[in-house]
């Protein structure tokens, strides 16, 4: 079946699918490194010092090689390429359901991003669970499929969705208030830029503001998030207990420089992306 014939939502997973493929691939190792920072020990490296983003890079370089920095690529694939198929299709469907006139406003923008986020979190949850334990280095799992098969024989397939409660608090909020940013800047770009050829590269920058806010509002959920999904005997609020203990309010924000990095480049690229191809498809993103 030719593109041209799919329906609508079929074209927004494909576009969205294909723009999630090409930012996990460049961002990988800022992930990987975001993983490592969030579940070093503080009794690891005793006298160490503070430990940072850069640190954690040289040593993954020199104890696992260059190709280390995108240990847990492929999970992140098997959860990104159906992930944001979901999400931009979800988001696609539920902006031509409640907004036919396609005026989002601040509100309507965080509440479908944080819709479209919860469905697209959900049924990916498994696959991000996976992908967490990869890059944390503490799990011997050489393929996708033998991390799940090990994961529901020894602790049951309820441990596929260790995070849930911590998933959802990072990233319907994250995909809420970056659309709602994300749309509100474009709409306040002059008319020149947003009909010209460089309005992709505009749309990227307003993507960047937009991803450096929730990212950084986020960033404690996130933290929360890794600790479950890496200790899964352990619950949200012990958690929660357990890295304040440990580390301080500072320690919510373990991590922070690489996932902002990644996150703001991945969702300023997939939406950047994403609404080109749309566009190229004759459909209004």
């Amino acid at each position: 079946m030719e593109l041209s014939l799919a329906h609508p939502a079929i074209k927004a997973f494909m576009c969205g699918s294909l723009s999630g493929t090409c930012s996990t691939l460049l961002f990988q190792p800022l992930d990987l490194v975001k993983t490592r920072l969030q579940t070093l020990q503080s009794g690891v490296q005793p006298g160490s010092g503070r430990v940072g983003m850069v640190t954690v890079l040289l040593s993954v370089v020199r104890t696992e090689r260059l190709l280390g920095l995108w240990k847990g690529v492929s999970p992140s694939f098997v959860r990104t390429i159906p992930g944001v198929g979901i999400y931009f299709s979800t988001f696609y469907s539920l902006k031509q359901h409640f907004l036919q006139n396609g005026s989002l406003g601040p509100m309507e923008a965080m509440l479908l991003g944080g819709g479209a986020r919860a469905v697209a979190g959900v049924f990916m949850l498994p696959v991000t669970v996976i992908k967490t334990r990869f890059e944390c280095g503490r799990y011997g799992y050489r393929s996708v499929v033998g991390a799940l098969r090990s994961v529901c024989q020894t602790e049951g397939p309820a441990s596929l969705f260790s995070g849930l409660m911590a998933t959802l608090l990072r990233d319907v909020p994250f995909s809420g208030i970056y659309v709602m940013f994300y749309s509100q800047a474009k709409a306040s770009l002059p008319t020149e830029i947003s009909t010209s050829p460089s309005a992709p590269l505009a749309n990227f920058g307003c993507g960047i503001l937009a991803g450096v806010l929730a990212s950084l509002i986020t960033q404690p959920a996130d933290v929360v998030k890794t600790q479950v999904q890496v200790n899964p005997q352990l619950r949200t609020a012990e958690a929660v207990r357990c890295i304040y203990m440990e580390h301080g309010v500072r320690g919510f924000f373990r991590g922070a420089v690489p996932r902002s990095l990644r996150r703001t480049m991945m969702a300023a690229m997939a939406w950047t992306v994403y609404e080109k191809m749309m566009a190229n498809v004759g459909l209004k993103s």
